[in-house]
């Protein structure tokens, strides 16, 4: 089957389903529908990084030592960590619609509790539980995938994964911003408020039923069925490490990027390096060029272009002491090929087992957790030792890893032409 005829295809099978939806966005989901499950993953996924810009405020206010107050990101990362396995995996066997709503109004307690937290006890504990429940981002995605047309499925997770991007990226600009306004309590507060509209909004417009029946799995089977479905499908390892590398050298960026900036020759302040991710926000473009070539059956170039281009990315960004210009450059760069990588990956194992999206999604997001978790380490220890040149040789070297790992595999990848076939007839 070559490439063009599959694209053509695709594109047919899509411009059927727009026309069956009426008003419906080519993924065959309303775009108001698309929109919400977006901004419900942005609004969801930011409460894991609004604490990053607030650390010193907070342990000033509940007088924590700095390694208590350090604490408070690892706890936030870890809970998100462990819901990626515990909680995600239960969309395969829960009614989504009541199991997102239900983990949104959880998320409001856990944010009510950090916002007046009184002790460092208190703080450390809500954290902790806002990370587990803020993986309702992954669940949505999942939903949004399994309610998709199969051949538009691409364009739906981009656009929702957008959404995620945008979270992620202003995050600290916003808590940032509104802590500046009224205090660090208010940014969970705000928080609470807007999650506990969105749990109205979504059970009031999520479908009551699912287009498949829920599998008939005990919890301990539903945790160990997702090893097993890491060790049987090839693809589904493949993209996992895909996914550890471009998301090890994405952190390795944005957890050390603001040490050089604050120093000379730019001394910016906190709310100058915070716009940074407005620059960064250029991957939610990415997101949904990336689906929509996804959808044409391009998944392996793709994969490839998108992996050449996070390599190249680390040139300008090397130059980073010189030129704020060259920066830019690099972050237009890098967040645009990792977000075209994810959106490539998320969209490919869905299509491997629709019946088990939430398990496949849950485990692959691990791997992204352990990546993101490796660059931010390894990245802030490395410039303290060697300097801004050493982490961007270790950003260039994960990425150049990705596209090794990308030309060796290539004929033996799955995820090209015929992946859409996979997809249709997967769904």
């Amino acid at each position: 089957m070559s490439m063009p005829t599959d694209g053509a295809g695709g594109e047919a099978v899509t411009r059927r389903n727009a026309a069956r939806n009426g008003g419906s966005s080519a993924s065959g989901l309303p775009r108001g529908v698309v929109a919400l499950f977006a901004v419900a993953c942005g609004a969801a996924v930011a409460n894991v990084y609004f604490s990053q810009p607030l650390l010193v405020t907070m342990g000033h206010d509940l007088a924590m030592s700095p390694a208590l107050i350090g604490s408070v990101v690892t706890l936030t990362q870890v809970g998100y960590g462990l819901g990626l396995f515990l909680l995600v995996p239960l969309g395969d066997v829960a009614d989504r619609r009541r199991l997102i709503v239900t983990q949104l109004v959880l998320l409001v307690a856990a944010l009510a509790v950090v916002a007046t937290a009184r002790t460092a006890a208190v703080l450390l504990a809500g954290m902790a539980a806002t990370g587990l429940l803020a993986v309702v981002t992954q669940t949505l995605v999942a939903f949004a995938a399994a309610l998709a047309a199969p051949a538009a499925r691409g364009r739906a997770v981009g656009v929702v994964t957008s959404g995620v991007v945008v979270g992620i990226l202003l995050a600290r600009t916003a808590s940032g911003l509104l802590a500046d306004l009224a205090g660090w309590r208010s940014v969970y507060l705000a928080s609470a408020s807007l999650t506990a509209v969105l749990a109205l909004v979504l059970y009031r417009v999520l479908p009551r039923h699912s287009a498949a029946p829920p599998a008939a799995l005990r919890y301990g089977q539903l945790l160990r069925s997702t090893v097993t479905l890491f060790a049987r499908e090839r693809l589904l390892r493949l993209r996992a490490l895909f996914g550890l590398l471009v998301f090890a050298a994405f952190s390795t960026l944005w957890s050390s990027v603001a040490l050089p900036l604050s120093e000379a020759p730019y001394f910016l302040s906190h709310s100058a390096i915070g716009a940074l991710g407005l620059v960064g926000a250029a991957g939610a473009l990415a997101a949904t060029v990336a689906g929509r070539l996804n959808d044409r059956g391009l998944s392996r170039r793709t994969t490839g272009i998108a992996l050449a281009l996070l390599a190249v990315s680390w040139l300008p960004l090397s130059a980073t002491r010189s030129s704020l210009w060259a920066l830019v450059a690099g972050v237009i760069l890098l967040d645009l090929a990792v977000q075209a990588v994810h959106v490539t990956n998320q969209t490919l194992i869905h299509a491997l087992h629709p019946d088990a999206g939430s398990r496949l999604i849950g485990g692959y997001m691990v791997f992204y957790s352990i990546g993101s978790a490796t660059g931010a380490v390894a990245a802030t220890s490395l410039y303290a030792v060697a300097g801004w040149g050493a982490v961007c040789a270790l950003g260039a070297a994960f990425s150049c890893l990705g596209l090794a790992l990308w030309v060796f595999t290539r004929r033996g990848d799955p995820a090209g032409p015929n992946a859409e076939a996979v997809s249709r007839s997967g769904s």
